[in-house]
């Protein structure tokens, strides 16, 4: 069965890393679709919304992404399988702010639960990216 085409990105940011995080990283590199947002056409005309974990493990994603669903339904007619849920670098990569969740086990569980496509990073950092290749950081597969 064939995916639906997005219509809308949400991007999960770690709740701790937006206490110094005003998350441009990744909205800009939503806007400008690269790093993690590179699979989506220029073209294509995507709504996106940023929120966060609401901290350690992360249960508030349950309720917003089920708000979520139903205003964009409700609003701009846009169906789950239109919503596709980026967890942010700072959650999933080792990063300037600190390693991976250890946490995104359980939050991947809970969108599966409520039948979300989901996709991992959204920004890369040109210092974690140096780090990553002098392999002070871990890898990354920003294609997964």
């Amino acid at each position: 069965m064939e995916e639906k085409k997005a219509r809308l990105i949400a991007i999960i940011q770690c709740d701790f890393a937006k206490e110094r995080c005003s998350g441009f990283g990744c909205v800009n590199s939503f806007a400008e679709r690269i790093d993690g947002f590179a699979r989506y056409p220029l073209e294509d005309n995507l709504m996106v919304v940023p929120f966060n974990c609401g901290g350690c493990p992360g249960r508030r994603i349950s309720r917003v992404i089920s708000n979520l669903v139903k205003r964009a339904e409700k609003k701009a007619g846009i169906k789950k399988g239109e919503i596709v849920v980026h967890l942010a670098s700072c959650m999933v990569t080792d990063n300037g702010h600190y390693p991976p969740c250890p946490h995104v086990g359980y939050i991947e569980e809970i969108l599966s639960r409520k039948g979300m496509r989901v996709k991992k990073g959204s920004y890369k950092s040109k210092t974690a990216t140096r780090r990553r290749e002098e392999g002070l950081y871990k890898p990354f597969d920003w294609d997964e």
